[in-house]
């Protein structure tokens, strides 16, 4: 009966952690993918200095694509982590 308990706090522990992950990684998408879009005319005045384009065309055309790809490889070497904390890994 302990080890089922155990098990059950141990999944709930492994959940919670997952979630607030995955909560922070939308809404760093969400960010990234609405919010900055919102403010491109006034970006636009920042000029990137070795790129020569305006701050706001360079992240509604390459940034957030950029933030998205990096976004994944965090998230699965996070969840990694996590799994690994509490012995749900899978085995490589």
């Amino acid at each position: 009966m302990a080890n089922s308990t155990d098990l059950k706090a141990k999944e709930e522990a492994h959940w919670a952690k997952t979630s607030r992950l995955m909560y922070t990684h939308l809404a760093v998408w969400f960010f990234f993918g609405f919010i900055i879009h919102m403010f491109v005319k006034p970006l636009n005045n920042i000029i990137i200095p070795i790129l020569g384009f305006p701050l706001g065309f360079y992240m509604a055309a390459q940034g957030s694509l950029i933030v998205f790809v990096v976004m994944l490889f965090m998230f699965a070497k996070q969840q990694d982590k996590i799994d690994r904390e509490f012995g749900f890994a899978e085995e490589d």
